[in-house]
């Protein structure tokens, strides 16, 4: 149980900072990224990786509604939502440090 737990735990983190561990610490800005500022310092965000995983997921759930799998077509525009308000708030982050 303990390892199962700890496991989880270990998995949760490493999902959530693979964005960010991915990234270089230099926080170089460049083409394709754009440069968010957070309370930590900079954050260097591929902008355009983002919008291809909405888009991603926007044709994964059409293609779902057309099988009749209507539930996870909603999981699919939930996930491609999230993903639009997140790069939508780094782009105002931006805009507000200029």
């Amino acid at each position: 149980m303990y390892r199962r737990i700890s496991a989880l735990a270990v998995t949760a983190a490493v999902a959530g900072g693979v964005l960010f561990a991915a990234l270089p610490a230099q926080g170089a800005t460049t083409a394709a990224g754009r440069q968010s500022v957070a309370a930590g310092g900079a954050i260097s965000v591929n902008i355009s990786e983002l919008r291809q995983q909405s888009a991603d997921l926007k044709a994964k759930a059409a293609r779902l509604d057309g099988e009749g799998e209507h539930e996870a077509a909603e999981r699919a525009r939930a996930e491609a939502n999230a993903l639009d308000q997140k790069i939508q708030a780094y782009l105002d982050a931006e805009e507000n440090m200029s």
